[in-house]
C-alpha cells in the first residue's frame, strides 16, 4: 500500500471524527454543533458535517459560542440567491455577488449585497441554502452584532468575489492595501478582438463624464489640463484562450486581468480604447448600443466580466496573507460553451 493510499483510507467525515472525540454526544447534536460553525479544526470552521478529512487529532477543536471565523468552502454560504458568503470573521466578509445585483448601495433603500449581508447578520433574512439536513445553518450570536462597511465595489452587471469590512479599523485597513497595490483582484472577460500579444498592461488617463455614468480616455496633454479630474489607470491583462466563430474571421478573445488601480469602469473603458470592447457591454461596445442591427453582435445581457480573484493580507490577524476564488457564474459557463462551439451568433 502506498502512502498516498494509506492517507485516503484515514479519511472520514468530520462529524465521524467529532463523535470519536466526544463519545457520549448524540449524533443529532454533534451534527448541530457543526452546522451551527462551532467546530473548528486547524482554526479554521468547517460547517460540513459529511466533509472528508484526515484524522485531525488536536486540531479539532468545539469552540464556544464566540466562534472566531466563518471559511464557507469554495461555493460559499448561499444566503440569497445572488450572494453567497465565502468567509466571514469579527473583520472581514468575503461574498461572491451574482450579475445585476449592487455591491453596496448607490444610496438609502437599494438591495446590495452589502444590505442583504447585513440584514441577514441582524436575524431579518434566513439563508436561502437550507444546509445539509434541510434545517439550515444558524449563524453563531457573535455574528449577529456585526455591521458591513464598504471597501471597494464591483459594477451592477459584473459578478464575482469582493470584500467588506466588519468595524471602522478593518476598514481602513483594507483601503490603505487598496491604495498600496497590495490588494490583488484578478477578472476573467470575453472581448471581441484579438490582443496584440500575449501578455500586456494597459496605462490610461480616465476622466469621468460630468453625470458619472461613463469614463473616458483622454491624453497626456489633455490629463496634464484636466488637473485632479484626470486619474491614472493600470491594467494587466493575459490572454487565455481564443475563439474563432464559424463562418467569419472573428475572434472573440477570454482574458485574464489584474487591476493595479481601481477606477469606475477601469477595464471596461480601457479594454474598449484597446479595441478589445467586452462582449455585452452596453456603455462602451459600439455594436450593444440601442441604435446597432442586433445581429452583428453575440448575444449576451451584461457585460462578460467577472472578479475571479481576491487576494489581501487579513486586516487583524499578522502575516496572514488570504486568497479567494470566485467560479465563473452560469451565464459566462454557457457563453464560453457557445464559443467553443463556434456558434455564438444568435
Amino acid at each position: 500500500m502506498t502512502t498516498e493510499d494509506s492517507t485516503e483510507q484515514l479519511k472520514r467525515p468530520l462529524l465521524e471524527w467529532l463523535l470519536r472525540k466526544y463519545p457520549d454526544t448524540p449524533k443529532k447534536r454533534a451534527k448541530q454543533w457543526i452546522t451551527a460553525g462551532r467546530v473548528s479544526v486547524n482554526g479554521v470552521i468547517v460547517r460540513l458535517p459529511n466533509q472528508s478529512i484526515p484524522d485531525p487529532q488536536n486540531a479539532l477543536e468545539l469552540l464556544d459560542r464566540r466562534a472566531t471565523a466563518l471559511d464557507c468552502g469554495v461555493n460559499g454560504w448561499q444566503i440569497h440567491p445572488r450572494v453567497a458568503v465565502l468567509y466571514l470573521d469579527a473583520a472581514l466578509a468575503v461574498v461572491n455577488k451574482g450579475p445585476g445585483l449592487l455591491s453596496v448601495p448607490a444610496q438609502h433603500g437599494d438591495l446590495s449585497a452589502l444590505s442583504i449581508l447585513a440584514d441577514f447578520l441582524d436575524g431579518k433574512l434566513r439563508a436561502y441554502d437550507r444546509g445539509l439536513d434541510g434545517r439550515g445553518y444558524s449563524l453563531p450570536p457573535a455574528y449577529r452584532r456585526l455591521v458591513p462597511l464598504p471597501v471597494h465595489r464591483l459594477d451592477q452587471y459584473t459578478s464575482g468575489v469582493f470584500c467588506m469590512a466588519m468595524n471602522p479599523s478593518a476598514r481602513q485597513h483594507l483601503i490603505n492595501q487598496l491604495q498600496t497595490h497590495t490588494m490583488k483582484r484578478e477578472y476573467v472577460a470575453y472581448v471581441e478582438g484579438r490582443a496584440p500579444q500575449a501578455k500586456g498592461t494597459w496605462r490610461n488617463w480616465l476622466r469621468l463624464r460630468d453625470d458619472e455614468l461613463r469614463q473616458f480616455v483622454i491624453s497626456d496633454a489633455e490629463a496634464k489640463n484636466a488637473g485632479e479630474e484626470a486619474i491614472e489607470a493600470i491594467t494587466h491583462y493575459e490572454v487565455i484562450k481564443e475563439f474563432k466563430l464559424t463562418g467569419s474571421r472573428e475572434v472573440v478573445t477570454k482574458l485574464r486581468l489584474r487591476l493595479e488601480t481601481g477606477r469606475k469602469h477601469q477595464i471596461r473603458a480601457q479594454a474598449a480604447h484597446a479595441g478589445l470592447p467586452l462582449l455585452g457591454d452596453r456603455t462602451y461596445h459600439p455594436k450593444y448600443h440601442g441604435d446597432a442591427p442586433k445581429t452583428s453582435r453575440i448575444d449576451f445581457p451584461r457585460q462578460a466580466l467577472h472578479a475571479e480573484i481576491l487576494t489581501l493580507d487579513h486586516p487583524v490577524k499578522a502575516d496572514t496573507r488570504m486568497t479567494w476564488t470566485a467560479a465563473l457564474p452560469k451565464d459566462m459557463q454557457q457563453l464560453e460553451a457557445a464559443l467553443r462551439s463556434g456558434h455564438a451568433r444568435p
